[in-house]
Protein backbone atom coordinates (compact mmCIF):
# COMPACT_ATOMS: atom_id res chain seq x y z
CA UNK A 1 0.00 0.00 0.00
CA UNK A 2 1.14 3.66 -0.25
CA UNK A 3 1.10 5.92 2.41
CA UNK A 4 0.45 9.47 2.20
CA UNK A 5 1.83 12.04 4.66
CA UNK A 6 -0.69 14.70 5.97
CA UNK A 7 0.35 17.78 7.70
CA UNK A 8 -1.14 19.60 10.57
CA UNK A 9 -1.91 22.30 8.17
CA UNK A 10 -2.37 22.13 4.56
CA UNK A 11 1.30 21.99 3.32
CA UNK A 12 -0.31 23.34 -0.16
CA UNK A 13 -1.65 26.61 1.67
CA UNK A 14 1.99 27.48 2.04
CA UNK A 15 3.72 29.62 -0.66
CA UNK A 16 5.24 27.66 -3.75
CA UNK A 17 8.38 28.91 -3.10
CA UNK A 18 8.42 28.06 0.79
CA UNK A 19 7.68 24.56 -0.60
CA UNK A 20 10.58 24.65 -3.42
CA UNK A 21 13.41 25.66 -0.95
CA UNK A 22 12.68 22.95 1.10
CA UNK A 23 10.10 20.50 -0.15
CA UNK A 24 10.20 18.16 2.99
CA UNK A 25 9.88 20.44 5.74
CA UNK A 26 5.71 20.05 5.60
CA UNK A 27 6.38 16.48 5.78
CA UNK A 28 8.30 16.34 9.03
CA UNK A 29 5.24 18.37 10.38
CA UNK A 30 3.05 15.23 9.57
CA UNK A 31 0.19 14.36 12.34
CA UNK A 32 -0.90 11.21 10.51
CA UNK A 33 -0.34 9.06 7.87
CA UNK A 34 -3.43 8.01 5.77
CA UNK A 35 -3.48 4.98 3.25
CA UNK A 36 -6.36 4.58 0.74
CA UNK A 37 -8.76 1.34 1.65
CA UNK A 38 -11.17 0.16 -0.91
CA UNK A 39 -13.62 -0.51 1.88
CA UNK A 40 -13.69 3.02 4.10
CA UNK A 41 -11.83 5.48 1.65
CA UNK A 42 -8.81 7.22 3.35
CA UNK A 43 -8.01 6.16 6.97
CA UNK A 44 -5.72 7.88 8.90
CA UNK A 45 -2.68 6.08 11.46
CA UNK A 46 -1.60 8.76 14.24
CA UNK A 47 2.13 8.98 14.21
CA UNK A 48 3.74 7.84 17.44
CA UNK A 49 2.90 4.42 18.94
CA UNK A 50 0.53 3.21 16.41
CA UNK A 51 2.47 4.23 13.72
CA UNK A 52 5.48 2.45 15.17
CA UNK A 53 3.86 -0.71 15.52
CA UNK A 54 2.75 -0.57 11.94
CA UNK A 55 5.78 0.09 10.29
CA UNK A 56 7.54 -3.15 13.03
CA UNK A 57 8.54 -6.06 10.92
CA UNK A 58 6.38 -8.72 12.77
CA UNK A 59 3.29 -6.25 12.08
CA UNK A 60 4.10 -5.87 8.57
CA UNK A 61 4.59 -9.95 8.65
CA UNK A 62 0.99 -9.60 8.11
CA UNK A 63 0.63 -8.42 4.50
CA UNK A 64 2.12 -11.59 3.99
CA UNK A 65 0.00 -13.61 5.52
CA UNK A 66 -3.53 -14.45 3.80
CA UNK A 67 -6.86 -13.42 5.39
CA UNK A 68 -9.02 -16.38 4.05
CA UNK A 69 -6.61 -19.13 3.78
CA UNK A 70 -7.51 -20.81 0.91
CA UNK A 71 -10.72 -18.82 -0.40
CA UNK A 72 -9.24 -17.86 -3.83
CA UNK A 73 -9.86 -21.21 -4.69
CA UNK A 74 -13.62 -20.55 -4.57
CA UNK A 75 -13.73 -16.76 -4.71
CA UNK A 76 -10.35 -15.30 -7.02
CA UNK A 77 -10.82 -11.85 -5.27
CA UNK A 78 -10.27 -12.82 -1.70
CA UNK A 79 -6.41 -12.50 -1.68
CA UNK A 80 -6.36 -9.31 0.98
CA UNK A 81 -4.04 -9.65 4.13
CA UNK A 82 -4.25 -9.64 7.32
CA UNK A 83 -2.46 -6.69 7.29
CA UNK A 84 -5.06 -4.99 5.61
CA UNK A 85 -8.03 -6.28 8.33
CA UNK A 86 -6.22 -5.35 11.16
CA UNK A 87 -5.95 -1.54 9.62
CA UNK A 88 -9.27 -1.86 8.69
CA UNK A 89 -10.46 -2.84 12.47
CA UNK A 90 -8.61 -0.01 13.70
CA UNK A 91 -10.24 2.70 11.46
CA UNK A 92 -13.23 1.32 13.13
CA UNK A 93 -12.20 1.40 16.42
CA UNK A 94 -11.66 5.21 15.64
CA UNK A 95 -15.43 6.26 14.60
CA UNK A 96 -16.16 4.04 17.79
CA UNK A 97 -14.38 6.09 20.00
CA UNK A 98 -15.68 9.28 18.59
CA UNK A 99 -19.11 8.28 18.49
CA UNK A 100 -18.55 7.54 22.33
CA UNK A 101 -17.18 10.49 23.58
CA UNK A 102 -19.86 12.43 21.65
CA UNK A 103 -22.11 10.66 24.32
CA UNK A 104 -20.58 11.74 27.02
CA UNK A 105 -18.56 8.48 27.82
CA UNK A 106 -15.60 8.86 29.41
CA UNK A 107 -12.34 7.69 27.29
CA UNK A 108 -8.84 8.88 28.74
CA UNK A 109 -6.54 9.59 25.86
CA UNK A 110 -4.31 7.08 27.03
CA UNK A 111 -7.34 4.35 27.25
CA UNK A 112 -8.08 5.57 23.70
CA UNK A 113 -4.57 5.36 22.84
CA UNK A 114 -4.23 1.32 24.50
CA UNK A 115 -7.59 0.45 22.95
CA UNK A 116 -6.33 0.91 19.52
CA UNK A 117 -3.16 -0.82 19.59
CA UNK A 118 -5.35 -3.80 21.21
CA UNK A 119 -7.33 -3.75 18.24
CA UNK A 120 -4.20 -3.00 15.25
CA UNK A 121 -2.74 -5.89 17.18
CA UNK A 122 -5.38 -8.35 17.93
CA UNK A 123 -4.55 -10.93 15.12
CA UNK A 124 -0.95 -10.47 15.28
CA UNK A 125 -0.24 -14.18 16.26
CA UNK A 126 -1.98 -15.50 13.19
CA UNK A 127 0.34 -18.57 11.11
CA UNK A 128 0.60 -19.13 7.68
CA UNK A 129 -2.71 -19.35 5.89
CA UNK A 130 -4.28 -17.55 9.09
CA UNK A 131 -7.18 -20.02 10.96
CA UNK A 132 -5.94 -23.42 8.12
CA UNK A 133 -2.62 -24.73 10.28
CA UNK A 134 -3.73 -23.29 13.57
CA UNK A 135 -2.52 -26.36 15.68
CA UNK A 136 -0.64 -27.85 12.76
CA UNK A 137 2.26 -26.90 13.24
CA UNK A 138 2.46 -25.81 16.58
CA UNK A 139 0.41 -26.42 19.68
CA UNK A 140 -0.68 -22.79 20.39
CA UNK A 141 -3.62 -20.68 19.50
CA UNK A 142 -3.25 -17.32 17.39
CA UNK A 143 -4.97 -15.46 20.41
CA UNK A 144 -1.94 -16.64 22.46
CA UNK A 145 0.68 -16.02 20.02
CA UNK A 146 -0.87 -12.64 19.86
CA UNK A 147 -1.16 -11.94 23.66
CA UNK A 148 3.13 -13.20 23.60
CA UNK A 149 3.98 -11.00 20.62
CA UNK A 150 1.85 -8.09 22.24
CA UNK A 151 4.39 -8.87 25.37
CA UNK A 152 7.22 -8.94 23.43
CA UNK A 153 6.73 -6.09 21.46
CA UNK A 154 5.86 -4.09 24.91
CA UNK A 155 9.17 -4.92 26.35
CA UNK A 156 10.46 -3.43 22.86
CA UNK A 157 9.07 -0.56 23.86
CA UNK A 158 9.17 0.00 27.66
CA UNK A 159 6.01 -0.73 28.70
CA UNK A 160 3.45 1.68 26.17
CA UNK A 161 1.66 -1.90 25.51
CA UNK A 162 0.56 -2.01 28.95
CA UNK A 163 -2.68 -0.91 28.94
CA UNK A 164 -3.46 -2.58 25.70
CA UNK A 165 -2.17 -5.91 27.13
CA UNK A 166 -4.67 -4.99 30.16
CA UNK A 167 -7.56 -4.57 27.48
CA UNK A 168 -6.68 -7.60 25.45
CA UNK A 169 -7.04 -9.85 28.37
CA UNK A 170 -10.42 -8.63 29.65
CA UNK A 171 -8.86 -7.32 33.09
CA UNK A 172 -9.50 -3.89 32.73
CA UNK A 173 -12.32 -1.46 35.10
CA UNK A 174 -14.02 -0.28 31.86
CA UNK A 175 -15.21 -3.87 30.49
CA UNK A 176 -16.55 -2.13 27.23
CA UNK A 177 -13.15 -1.26 26.38
CA UNK A 178 -11.87 -5.07 26.20
CA UNK A 179 -15.98 -6.00 24.06
CA UNK A 180 -14.92 -3.48 21.62
CA UNK A 181 -11.89 -6.10 20.97
CA UNK A 182 -13.34 -9.27 21.41
CA UNK A 183 -16.60 -9.77 21.96
CA UNK A 184 -20.33 -10.64 20.02
CA UNK A 185 -20.48 -6.72 18.32
CA UNK A 186 -16.57 -6.35 18.01
CA UNK A 187 -14.37 -4.43 15.33
CA UNK A 188 -12.90 -7.39 14.60
CA UNK A 189 -16.27 -9.05 13.35
CA UNK A 190 -17.33 -5.84 11.71
CA UNK A 191 -14.03 -5.52 9.77
CA UNK A 192 -13.77 -9.16 8.50
CA UNK A 193 -17.11 -9.49 7.64
CA UNK A 194 -16.88 -5.91 5.53
CA UNK A 195 -14.11 -6.86 3.83
CA UNK A 196 -14.36 -10.74 2.76
CA UNK A 197 -17.83 -9.51 1.57
CA UNK A 198 -16.31 -6.73 -0.53
CA UNK A 199 -13.45 -9.12 -1.25
CA UNK A 200 -15.08 -12.48 -2.52
CA UNK A 201 -18.20 -10.07 -3.69
CA UNK A 202 -20.46 -11.80 -1.84
CA UNK A 203 -23.20 -9.37 -0.61
CA UNK A 204 -24.85 -11.34 1.52
CA UNK A 205 -22.10 -10.57 4.11
CA UNK A 206 -22.82 -6.71 3.46
CA UNK A 207 -23.48 -4.80 7.03
CA UNK A 208 -24.52 -1.82 7.86
CA UNK A 209 -21.38 -1.48 10.60
CA UNK A 210 -21.63 2.60 10.06
CA UNK A 211 -25.44 2.64 11.55
CA UNK A 212 -23.86 -0.02 13.95
CA UNK A 213 -21.38 2.56 15.16
CA UNK A 214 -23.70 5.52 15.98
CA UNK A 215 -26.08 2.92 17.64
CA UNK A 216 -23.49 2.38 20.24
CA UNK A 217 -23.37 3.26 23.87
CA UNK A 218 -22.10 2.65 27.16
CA UNK A 219 -24.02 1.43 30.54
CA UNK A 220 -22.80 0.88 33.73
CA UNK A 221 -19.56 0.14 31.69
CA UNK A 222 -20.80 -2.15 29.57
CA UNK A 223 -20.94 -1.70 25.67
CA UNK A 224 -24.58 -1.74 24.28
CA UNK A 225 -26.78 -0.94 21.27
CA UNK A 226 -29.41 1.40 21.40
CA UNK A 227 -33.05 0.22 20.42
CA UNK A 228 -33.32 1.65 17.31
CA UNK A 229 -30.37 -0.39 16.48
CA UNK A 230 -31.69 -3.94 16.75
CA UNK A 231 -33.08 -4.54 13.32
CA UNK A 232 -29.09 -3.47 11.97
CA UNK A 233 -27.57 -5.65 14.54
CA UNK A 234 -30.33 -8.60 13.66
CA UNK A 235 -28.98 -8.21 9.57
CA UNK A 236 -25.52 -8.46 11.29
CA UNK A 237 -25.75 -11.34 13.07
CA UNK A 238 -27.56 -13.06 9.82
CA UNK A 239 -24.94 -11.84 7.67
CA UNK A 240 -22.21 -13.58 9.76
CA UNK A 241 -23.85 -16.60 9.76
CA UNK A 242 -24.16 -16.61 5.81
CA UNK A 243 -20.76 -15.90 5.02
CA UNK A 244 -19.76 -18.59 7.53
CA UNK A 245 -21.52 -21.63 5.21
CA UNK A 246 -20.89 -19.39 1.65
CA UNK A 247 -17.48 -18.27 2.30
CA UNK A 248 -15.81 -19.42 5.10
CA UNK A 249 -16.76 -23.26 5.25
CA UNK A 250 -17.32 -23.67 1.72
CA UNK A 251 -17.18 -26.96 0.68
CA UNK A 252 -14.67 -26.25 -1.90
CA UNK A 253 -12.87 -24.14 0.58
CA UNK A 254 -13.24 -26.76 2.96
CA UNK A 255 -11.20 -29.65 0.71
CA UNK A 256 -8.69 -27.10 -0.05
CA UNK A 257 -7.90 -26.44 3.73
CA UNK A 258 -7.87 -30.31 4.99
CA UNK A 259 -5.51 -30.92 2.12
CA UNK A 260 -3.45 -28.39 3.08
CA UNK A 261 -3.64 -29.45 6.54
CA UNK A 262 -2.88 -33.15 5.93
CA UNK A 263 0.13 -32.35 3.80
CA UNK A 264 1.65 -30.07 6.18
CA UNK A 265 0.67 -32.58 8.65
CA UNK A 266 2.75 -35.47 6.91
CA UNK A 267 6.01 -33.42 6.29
CA UNK A 268 6.24 -32.56 10.08
CA UNK A 269 5.73 -35.92 10.84
CA UNK A 270 8.32 -37.08 8.66
CA UNK A 271 10.78 -34.39 9.78
CA UNK A 272 10.43 -35.07 13.36
CA UNK A 273 11.19 -38.66 12.67
CA UNK A 274 14.03 -37.94 10.62
CA UNK A 275 12.90 -38.64 7.16
CA UNK A 276 12.52 -35.82 5.21
CA UNK A 277 14.00 -32.35 6.39
CA UNK A 278 11.85 -29.59 5.10
CA UNK A 279 13.16 -26.85 2.81
CA UNK A 280 12.34 -23.74 4.53
CA UNK A 281 15.19 -22.82 7.23
CA UNK A 282 12.08 -20.78 9.28
CA UNK A 283 9.81 -23.35 8.93
CA UNK A 284 12.38 -26.13 9.93
CA UNK A 285 12.95 -24.02 13.16
CA UNK A 286 9.07 -24.31 13.82
CA UNK A 287 9.05 -27.96 13.71
CA UNK A 288 11.77 -28.59 15.56
CA UNK A 289 9.83 -27.02 18.62
CA UNK A 290 8.11 -29.35 20.88
CA UNK A 291 4.69 -30.20 20.67
CA UNK A 292 3.52 -30.87 23.93
CA UNK A 293 3.64 -27.16 24.90
CA UNK A 294 6.41 -27.92 27.16
CA UNK A 295 8.47 -24.57 26.20
CA UNK A 296 6.43 -21.33 26.94
CA UNK A 297 4.90 -19.75 23.71
CA UNK A 298 7.70 -16.65 24.46
CA UNK A 299 10.61 -18.78 23.81
CA UNK A 300 9.19 -18.94 20.13
CA UNK A 301 8.90 -15.24 19.16
CA UNK A 302 11.78 -14.89 17.41
CA UNK A 303 11.38 -18.20 14.72
CA UNK A 304 7.91 -17.62 14.89
CA UNK A 305 7.40 -14.15 13.68
CA UNK A 306 9.20 -15.16 10.58
CA UNK A 307 6.75 -17.65 9.38
CA UNK A 308 3.91 -16.44 6.77
CA UNK A 309 2.71 -18.38 3.54
CA UNK A 310 5.49 -17.91 1.70
CA UNK A 311 7.31 -20.20 3.79
CA UNK A 312 4.40 -22.91 3.06
CA UNK A 313 4.17 -22.48 -0.46
CA UNK A 314 7.65 -22.58 -0.95
CA UNK A 315 7.53 -25.99 0.43
CA UNK A 316 4.43 -27.06 -1.65
CA UNK A 317 6.42 -26.49 -4.90
CA UNK A 318 9.59 -28.32 -3.64
CA UNK A 319 6.95 -31.10 -2.73
CA UNK A 320 6.16 -31.64 -6.38
CA UNK A 321 9.65 -33.37 -7.05
CA UNK A 322 9.21 -35.24 -3.28
CA UNK A 323 10.04 -39.12 -3.57
CA UNK A 324 6.91 -39.04 -1.34
CA UNK A 325 4.23 -39.95 -3.04
CA UNK A 326 1.21 -38.66 -0.80
CA UNK A 327 3.24 -35.99 -0.72
CA UNK A 328 4.12 -34.89 -4.38
CA UNK A 329 0.74 -35.93 -5.36
CA UNK A 330 -0.86 -33.06 -2.43
CA UNK A 331 1.53 -30.67 -3.45
CA UNK A 332 0.32 -31.21 -7.22
CA UNK A 333 -3.01 -31.58 -6.50
CA UNK A 334 -3.02 -27.83 -4.24
CA UNK A 335 -0.55 -25.92 -6.56
CA UNK A 336 -2.79 -27.11 -9.80
CA UNK A 337 -6.23 -26.48 -8.35
CA UNK A 338 -7.08 -30.23 -8.38
CA UNK A 339 -9.21 -30.47 -5.29
CA UNK A 340 -10.87 -33.86 -3.61
CA UNK A 341 -14.47 -34.29 -4.18
CA UNK A 342 -16.23 -33.06 -0.87
CA UNK A 343 -19.76 -34.61 1.24
CA UNK A 344 -20.69 -31.82 3.56
CA UNK A 345 -24.04 -32.15 5.36
CA UNK A 346 -25.87 -32.07 8.52
CA UNK A 347 -26.31 -35.81 8.68
CA UNK A 348 -22.96 -38.01 9.13
CA UNK A 349 -21.72 -39.79 5.33
CA UNK A 350 -23.71 -43.01 5.11
CA UNK A 351 -21.22 -46.74 5.34
CA UNK A 352 -22.43 -46.95 1.22
CA UNK A 353 -20.52 -43.78 0.85
CA UNK A 354 -17.46 -44.23 2.76
CA UNK A 355 -17.48 -47.63 1.32
CA UNK A 356 -17.51 -46.34 -1.86
CA UNK A 357 -14.82 -43.45 -1.44
CA UNK A 358 -12.70 -46.09 0.31
CA UNK A 359 -12.62 -48.39 -2.88
CA UNK A 360 -12.18 -45.54 -5.47
CA UNK A 361 -9.29 -44.36 -3.61
CA UNK A 362 -7.70 -47.85 -3.59
CA UNK A 363 -8.54 -48.77 -6.54
CA UNK A 364 -6.76 -45.65 -7.63
CA UNK A 365 -4.05 -45.42 -4.87
CA UNK A 366 -3.46 -48.68 -3.72
CA UNK A 367 -0.89 -49.94 -5.95
CA UNK A 368 0.63 -46.71 -5.76
CA UNK A 369 1.49 -46.37 -1.96
CA UNK A 370 0.50 -48.95 0.94
CA UNK A 371 -0.86 -44.69 3.09
CA UNK A 372 -3.47 -44.42 0.31
CA UNK A 373 -6.33 -44.45 3.14
CA UNK A 374 -4.75 -41.02 4.53
CA UNK A 375 -6.20 -39.26 1.89
CA UNK A 376 -9.97 -40.01 2.95
CA UNK A 377 -10.57 -36.79 5.50
CA UNK A 378 -13.12 -36.94 7.16
CA UNK A 379 -14.33 -34.74 10.11
CA UNK A 380 -17.07 -32.04 11.10
CA UNK A 381 -17.60 -28.12 11.49
CA UNK A 382 -19.52 -26.28 13.26
CA UNK A 383 -21.00 -22.38 13.56
CA UNK A 384 -22.86 -20.64 15.95
CA UNK A 385 -24.16 -17.08 14.99
CA UNK A 386 -25.27 -15.48 18.58
CA UNK A 387 -24.37 -16.81 22.27
CA UNK A 388 -26.31 -15.86 24.93
CA UNK A 389 -25.08 -15.45 28.33
CA UNK A 390 -22.97 -12.85 29.79
CA UNK A 391 -21.71 -11.99 26.68
CA UNK A 392 -24.83 -10.90 24.92
CA UNK A 393 -25.53 -8.20 23.34
CA UNK A 394 -27.17 -5.45 25.47
CA UNK A 395 -30.47 -3.35 23.63
CA UNK A 396 -30.57 -0.24 25.64
CA UNK A 397 -34.18 0.74 25.52
CA UNK A 398 -35.85 4.35 25.64
CA UNK A 399 -36.90 3.88 29.04
CA UNK A 400 -33.15 3.49 29.94
CA UNK A 401 -33.85 -0.33 30.69
CA UNK A 402 -31.32 -2.92 29.17
CA UNK A 403 -32.76 -6.06 27.56
CA UNK A 404 -30.62 -8.64 26.37
CA UNK A 405 -30.74 -9.13 22.32
CA UNK A 406 -32.22 -12.87 22.64
CA UNK A 407 -35.32 -11.37 24.61
CA UNK A 408 -35.84 -8.11 22.02
CA UNK A 409 -35.94 -9.89 18.81
CA UNK A 410 -37.88 -12.17 17.16
CA UNK A 411 -35.50 -13.06 14.82
CA UNK A 412 -34.82 -17.29 14.28
CA UNK A 413 -30.99 -15.86 15.07
CA UNK A 414 -30.54 -17.41 18.51
CA UNK A 415 -28.12 -19.47 20.48
CA UNK A 416 -27.62 -22.71 17.81
CA UNK A 417 -24.60 -24.59 16.69
CA UNK A 418 -25.13 -25.42 13.46
CA UNK A 419 -22.96 -28.43 12.86
CA UNK A 420 -22.11 -30.47 9.33
CA UNK A 421 -20.41 -33.57 8.71
CA UNK A 422 -17.48 -33.78 5.62
CA UNK A 423 -16.03 -36.58 3.63
CA UNK A 424 -13.30 -35.45 1.24
CA UNK A 425 -11.46 -37.69 -0.78
CA UNK A 426 -9.40 -37.99 -4.24
CA UNK A 427 -11.89 -37.85 -7.57
CA UNK A 428 -12.03 -41.00 -9.37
Amino acid sequence: MLFRTVSRHNPFALPLHERAQNPFSYATMAAHKIFNDPVYGFVTIPRGILMDLVEHPWFQRLRRIRQLGMTDFVYPGALHTRFQHALGALHLMQSTIDVLRSKDVIITTEEAEAVQIAILLHDIGHGPFSHVLEHTLLPYHHEELSQAIMKALNEEFNGRLDLALTIFAGTYSKPFLHQLVSGQLDMDRMDYLNRDSFFTGVHEGVIGYDRIVKMLHVVDGKLVVEEKGVYSIEKFLIARRLMYWQVYLHKTVLAAEQMLILVMERVARMHREGLRPVVSPTLKAILDFPTDRSLPVQSIMSEYTRLDDIDILHELKELRHSEDFLLQFLANSLLDRRLFKVYLDRQAPSEELMAMANRSTKEKFGNLTEHWAQLIITGQEESKAYSEGDDEILILKKSGQLIPYSDETDSPIKERITKKHFLIYPRS
